[in-house]
């Protein structure tokens, strides 16, 4: 052991001459015959007992005393540092203070009526930290019926460490690198197979999440759907990923949900659809949605009222793969003039104007426009600032990107459930970087012309 360790080891055990680390009775209190009197320690996190001091307010002297020794990182945060020995102590501490609630008496003193449950020694075990792994003396009682909270029987992790694998995992790494991260990082080794019960915990967050109640209206929908390889038998095939992102009333976007089947179809959208409003969803306003044909049919079906906005950025790129290097950005320029026109009759003039310009070389073009036309041209009932909260499916392409950044190092899934879970987290990290839709004040005062009392007087 080396002489810094050591005297951080000294500093620690010298910090608590004063003030014994939540003990009740410290010796420094018991002299001065006020051991009774001394709050309990901020840790001693039990059910029946409220904190009267915090961290802050504990004397600048303790932490000085514990501190006196530590002189490098490996002082303070080593396998034999501060932090750990900290921790241990406080852990241990916080458990004897368990076991004297139970038994009813405290270290030393005789059981009442002189007979009864008594302590029953110490035995040692490891629990695994955020820090990495700490050694600590769990105190046991002889009739075998204390049930500690803070570090229950079996127990081998304390609180952060799940936390520190779930977030490793929903970045994307295999269980095979969590390990060596965290083994590298807090010098802690976990089993593969404690990783996969850790976040296979994750499935019933998912669950809950798949059928929470949602917003009884959504003034806008974004859907859309990516592809995911998932092992079937003894092959591997792709299946559709189905998600819906929806902009509540106060402009706030959130993934409402993820859906699997074979493949993408306008029939299955129904049924998505149909969920979603069994769950609450009662109202949407515009749905905004790739070309794929029978969507806004299906939109209708549950929908009725809806608006369907076709995502001009998928109907552009469809347009030009007819086209030829050489003529792509004159028609992609045409083609502009169409969709930031001022109005829809002003869109409709210069839809005629590119057909007379190149139906002549590329006639599936505008045939493809007038054929979409009327789910085309929603947005350019409102006014420029608020078009572009319309017009594409960005907001959940960018959903899309950030799954795929995630997935692309699986390969593929073993089972459906294991792409939901992962996907679920990709979602969840990706929705903390969220901001509220572009000039959303703006926008819902347009809602609220265009759609009247769909959108409730109190959400202005």
């Amino acid at each position: 052991m080396s002489t810094r360790t050591h005297s951080s080891r000294v500093g620690l055990d010298e910090g608590r001459a004063g003030v014994e680390l939540g003990e009740p009775e410290g010796r420094a209190q018991r002299d001065a015959g006020a051991g009774d009197e001394l709050p309990v320690a901020p840790w001693a996190v039990l059910a029946d007992r409220e904190p009267t001091v915090g961290i802050d307010d504990l004397p600048e002297e303790l932490f000085d005393g514990l501190l006196s020794g530590v002189r490098t990182q490996e002082d303070l945060f080593g396998s034999e540092g501060l932090i750990r020995q900290l921790t241990r102590r406080l852990v241990e501490r916080a458990l004897e203070v368990e076991l004297t609630d139970h038994l009813g008496y405290g270290p030393g003193e005789a059981p009442p009526g002189g007979a009864g449950n008594s302590r029953n020694g110490t035995p040692h075990k490891t629990v695994l930290t955020g820090e990495g792994p700490v050694r600590i003396r769990a105190p046991r009682d002889r009739n075998g019926t204390f049930e500690p909270e803070i570090v229950a029987k079996g127990e081998r992790r304390l609180a952060g460490l799940d936390e520190k694998i779930v977030a490793l995992y929903a970045r994307g790494m295999s269980v095979r690198d969590i390990r060596s991260q965290l083994a590298e990082i807090y010098g802690t080794e976990v089993s593969p197979d404690l990783i996969s019960r850790v976040t296979d915990a994750v499935i019933e967050d998912a669950r809950a999440w798949q059928t929470r109640p949602l917003e009884s209206v959504y003034p806008v929908l974004y859907l859309d759907a990516l592809q995911v390889r998932v092992r079937d038998g003894s092959n591997v095939r792709k299946v559709a990923c189905y998600l819906a992102v929806g902009v509540t009333l106060e402009g706030r976007r959130e993934t409402l949900g993820i859906w699997f089947q074979k493949t993408e179809g306008a029939k299955f959208w129904m049924s998505v659809l149909s969920d979603l409003k069994a769950r609450g969803a009662d109202d949407v306003l515009v749905c905004c949605v790739d070309g794929l044909a029978g969507f806004p049919e299906a939109i209708e079906a549950v929908y009725p009222q809806a608006w369907t906005q076709t995502c001009l950025v998928h109907l552009v790129r469809n347009s030009l793969r007819f086209v030829p290097y050489k003529d792509r950005r004159k028609v992609a320029a045409d083609l502009k003039t169409i969709y930031t026109a001022t109005d829809a009759e002003n869109a409709e003039l210069a839809l005629e104007a590119f057909g007379e310009s190149w139906d002549a070389r590329y006639p599936m073009i505008a045939a493809s426009w007038r054929e979409a036309w009327d789910h085309v041209v929603p947005f350019l009932a409102f006014p420029a600032d608020v078009r572009r909260i319309l017009y594409t499916t960005n907001a959940i392409e960018a959903l899309n990107r950030q799954i795929r950044k995630v997935i692309k190092t699986k390969g593929h899934f073993p089972t459906e459930e294991a792409a939901r879970k992962l996907i679920f987290l990709a979602i969840r990290n990706a929705e903390q970087n969220w901001r509220h839709a572009y000039n959303w004040s703006a926008a819902l005062v347009a809602f609220k012309i265009h759609f009247g009392d769909r959108i409730p007087d109190t959400a202005i």
